[in-house]
């Protein structure tokens, strides 16, 4: 028993010792916590500081990566356009070889006009291989009799349209001088009533509006052998084209004669209203182009406000204006009328 007391007490003392001792220590803990809390603000502002930098380092890297993007952009952009002129510029250059070969193989054709429906390959060759080496030969207005059948087909087979009755063709010369010489056969009769028509197939084909006449109101199934032998009383004809619709083969109602001489023009003009055909045929002068287009942008001002304006002007002017003297008013010599008063009322006021 006095033992255990021992123990108990050792216990005791050793539990109040602990507990001193922790009394003692407390102040210092409570140091160390405001010196951790002093030292969690200077931090907080250093993490605070370092967070800022990064933040300005990350955009300044972002900035660096889009200026990188844009340039790769733009380098891009660049080698795309770059590539896009190179073949526009090489498709330019494409469509302007073909231009020039097209010009070229113009100026060697020949247009050979009027045609009558039998005529073959060999009797266009046999007509103008003496001016020449032929490379190629090509009918066309060629309309098949049947709408399935192709213009291909009708050429070999001769399936023609039964109101197509003339034809046209290209021959085209391996020179340029054997094509200018071809064109001495313009005027021919090739056939019965069919006189052919042979031009340059270029675009520079000379076309004299001076010598040249217009003709309206045709017949539509008039042939230009008709129309020769209706003018060939003013002069020498060099070539006659009436216009035709390309998938009939039908006169559109008009077209052109080109006499040798203007003087022949002057004789197709008393031609006006002649009869051809059961029609009255209009006959005009060629107009250029050009100067109507000049006279239609300079118009003149009309006679009426032209008129007008010189009225207004002499309205206007000091020199025509004369001006009138007014006539005072007369006054009036006769007395006034003093204002009487009805007896009635009269009476009654006084």
């Amino acid at each position: 028993k006095g033992n255990k007391k021992r123990k108990r007490a050792e216990e005791r003392e050793k539990v109040s010792e602990d507990q001193s001792l922790s009394v003692i220590q407390e102040p210092p803990v409570k140091t160390k916590k405001a010196r951790k809390k002093e030292r969690s603000g200077a931090e907080k502002k250093l993490s605070e500081r370092e967070n800022a930098l990064e933040q300005a380092d990350e955009e300044e890297d972002q900035k660096l990566f889009k200026n990188k993007v844009k340039q790769k952009k733009k380098a891009s952009q660049a080698i795309t356009k770059s590539v896009v002129n190179s073949a526009t510029g090489a498709t330019a250059k494409h469509q302007k070889r073909k231009r020039v070969a097209n010009e070229a193989a113009d100026r060697r054709t020949v247009f050979v006009g009027n045609l009558p429906v039998s005529c073959t390959l060999q009797v266009l060759k046999s007509l103008f291989t003496k001016y020449g080496q032929i490379q190629s030969i090509r009918f066309r207005s060629l309309i098949p009799a049947e709408d399935g059948v192709s213009k291909k087909v009708a050429a070999i087979k001769r399936k023609v349209h039964p109101n197509v009755k003339s034809i046209n063709a290209y021959v085209v010369f391996k020179e340029e001088c054997d094509a200018q010489k071809a064109l001495k056969e313009n005027g021919t009769e090739i056939a019965s009533g069919f006189h052919i028509r042979v031009d340059t197939a270029s675009e520079t084909s000379s076309h004299d509006n001076k010598r040249s006449v217009f003709l309206g109101n045709l017949s539509y199934d008039i042939l230009d052998d008709t129309v020769r032998e209706h003018f060939r009383v003013c002069g020498d004809i060099v070539r006659v084209r009436v216009v035709r619709d390309s998938r009939t083969g039908l006169g559109k109602g008009f077209g052109y004669v080109l006499f040798e001489n203007t003087d022949a023009v002057h004789l197709a003009l008393k031609l006006n209203n002649s009869v051809l055909m059961g029609r009255k045929v209009r006959v005009q002068r060629v107009a250029d182009k050009k100067k109507a287009q000049k006279g239609s942008n300079q118009s003149p001002a009309p006679k009426d406000r032209v008129a007008k304006k010189k009225k207004k002007e002499k309205s206007c002017s000091d020199d025509s204006f004369v001006g009138e003297k007014a006539n005072p008013l007369k006054k009036s010599t006769k007395p006034k009328r003093l204002k009487t008063t009805p007896r009635s009322k009269a009476g009654k006021n006084k």
